[in-house]
């Protein structure tokens, strides 16, 4: 018996048609496809019709492993027993594949914030996510959910929102609602500006939202530019490449 555990904020979805939904929104490229966090796999069923000899499933839950071993005879030895946020992809992939889950709502971020460590690799991801982070993944500039998440998967990759699934579809039900997400990698291979330097920017700038940029960036702000217009905007107002434009001011 395989038991919901708190710890790993595992919410077992239980509806076929959701998991069938999220199954056909995967776009089939031709390259293996990563369920993370499967459970008991109610989505893992539906993934298999759809991706026969194409699907992995990582797994934590070591109760869960064993059920998928013992139910799921067709994904033979493509169940890795492991923490995705530890996993080394080259040991199970050889260059790209694509991503799809129902993922615990206490990692979600940090799943997002590997994908893009990993964009290379991960040129789709499908995913179910807290309604209030998928928002956030998919708002726009000069929305109020707009902020860190939101310009940093933009940066690399085009966002959609797909649908809104009920607390009534998961054991236990969630006490909020669910979006399922898709973002597909777009053509930017990388930032025209330093890496590092933009994620600092970014996440400085909406530490303190309400002020404009030339407050929230003073301590990395040259005084000869802080006069310049940008800087008298505020984060929520700018698109990922108007980051990427500060970040060239600042060098």
């Amino acid at each position: 018996m395989v038991r919901p555990k708190k710890t790993l904020g595992q919410h077992f979805l239980t509806n076929d048609s959701i998991a069938q939904r999220i199954a056909e929104s995967v776009d089939m490229n031709g390259v293996p496809v990563l369920e993370i966090g499967p459970g008991k796999g109610k989505l893992t069923q539906f993934l298999l019709k759809r991706f026969p000899d194409l699907l992995k499933v990582i797994e934590v839950d070591d109760e869960s492993v064993e059920y998928l071993a013992a139910n799921f005879p067709d994904l033979h030895e493509r169940v890795i027993a492991g923490d995705f946020l530890k996993t080394d992809f080259s040991t199970h992939f050889a260059n790209r594949f694509d991503v799809v889950g129902n993922f615990p709502y206490n990692i979600s971020s940090q799943i997002l914030f590997k994908m893009l460590e990993h964009r290379d690799e991960i040129h789709q991801l499908v995913g179910m996510f807290q309604k209030e982070v998928a928002d956030r993944v998919v708002a726009a500039p000069g929305s109020k959910t707009y902020g860190i998440l939101s310009v940093l998967v933009q940066a690399f990759y085009k966002v959609e929102y797909l649908f809104t699934v009920q607390p009534g579809s998961f054991f236990p039900p969630p006490k909020v609602k669910s979006g399922v997400i898709r973002l597909k990698r777009n053509n930017r291979e990388r930032l025209n500006c330093d890496e590092k330097v933009y994620f600092k920017v970014v996440k400085l700038a909406f530490n303190q939202r309400r002020k404009t940029l030339r407050n929230s960036l003073k301590s990395v702000i040259n005084p000869e530019i802080s006069g310049k217009e940008i800087f008298n905007m505020r984060p929520e107002q700018l698109r990922p490449e108007d980051f990427e434009h500060i970040c060239n001011l600042l060098e």
